[in-house]
């Protein structure tokens, strides 16, 4: 079983998505974070869930697709990353993933 672990850059996308939903609906906010936390928990069990990302062919990195949302996450070893959390409709750029070296963790 693998341990998920989040990265504080990924937590602060979540917010930042989920107070953005909020402003109009906060119900809608919430069922979204709470779907999204859900998934990501699955992933304890199912490393492999998800896909590499189309932008990047060779990639260390996946992602699980949450509409409206894409889940960026690293494995290692016996540990998820939980990496940078981004709108579907907001276009992947290497930097987000790449760029943070050292990962900051919650």
């Amino acid at each position: 079983m693998a341990k998920v672990i989040w990265t504080k850059t990924a937590l602060n996308n979540l917010d930042d998505i989920g107070d953005y939903i909020a402003l109009d609906k906060p119900s809608a906010a919430y069922r979204l974070v709470n779907k999204i936390s859900k998934q990501v928990d699955q992933l304890e069990q199912f490393r492999g869930l998800g896909r590499k990302p189309p932008e990047f062919n060779l990639t260390k990195f996946r992602e699980l697709v949450i509409p409206p949302c894409r889940v960026f996450y690293l494995l290692e070893d016996k540990r998820v990353y939980i990496i940078h959390i981004i709108r579907s409709e907001q276009q992947l750029r290497k930097y987000m993933l790449e760029e943070r070296g050292e990962y900051e963790f919650n």
